[in-house]
């Protein structure tokens, strides 16, 4: 649906600026587009696979016969890879992450540093301070010199000693579980690209689409909007 709502506002360039065209007509231009269920399936398998529903893939795979084009059980390692990551585990996230593939990070400079930026956190977090100020020397340091970016984002870390954590600071973001998140989906874009594999499942991207072409095309007619993106119910006019 959200295909043929995007390519029918594109075929209603044609009208008259400030044009109405009524719920009946509209629909006649959705039917002249047509959307095969296997694109349709592998969008769904597509979206799946990305956000981690192992088991959903499988039976929507019976059901369908669409095939991922990965292997399922690599599904596991990346979810386990997210939850180490998210519960402040970065350890055992990196662990994992060598085990599945050593390239990613030996490749990728930037998230390592990320992942030992996140680990510095956790010391703080926990008020280990002694453990914190060595890591942040040993690790941190020599790759801060290296790189002004990672210099800026390791003194905003360090900043976080001066303040009591549970107070609101301009920092306090770092602290926050989002920051967590903020580091798992980094590494698991990474892993999905090490795996030939899309960052961002597409159909979130197509809604977004969707949603714009139908803001723009606001501008030059009215037209009978998707009430509701889930059923692709039309606004009656």
């Amino acid at each position: 649906s959200t295909q043929r709502h995007g390519e029918s506002c594109q075929l209603m360039s044609e009208y008259d600026k400030g044009a109405c065209v009524r719920t009946e007509e509209w629909e006649k231009y959705l039917d002249t587009s047509k959307v095969s269920k296997c694109d349709l399936n592998k969008l769904v398998m597509n979206y799946l696979v990305i956000e981690g529903y192992k088991e959903a893939a499988e039976k929507f795979k019976q059901e369908s016969g669409t095939a991922p084009n990965v292997d399922v059980n690599s599904i596991d390692d990346r979810m386990a890879i997210r939850a180490a990551l998210q519960r402040g585990d970065v350890v055992n996230a990196i662990e994992r992450v060598n085990d599945l593939n050593p390239e990613i990070l030996d490749t990728n400079a930037e998230l390592f540093f990320h992942l030992q930026q996140q680990r510095l956190i956790e010391f703080i977090k926990e008020g280990k301070i002694q453990e914190a100020l060595v890591f942040a020397q040993e690790e941190l340091a020599p790759r801060a010199e290296e790189n002004p970016r990672f210099l800026e984002e390791l003194e905003k870390t360090m900043a976080l000693l001066a303040f009591d954590i549970k107070a609101d600071t301009p920092l306090r973001s770092l602290l926050d579980h989002s920051q967590r998140q903020k580091t798992a989906s980094e590494l698991n874009a990474a892993i999905l690209t090490s795996q030939c594999q899309d960052k961002d499942p597409k159909l979130p991207i197509l809604l977004k689409t969707l949603l714009y072409a139908q803001s723009k095309l606001d501008d030059e007619v009215d037209f009978p909007h998707i009430k509701d993106v889930a059923t692709a119910e039309l606004e009656e006019l």
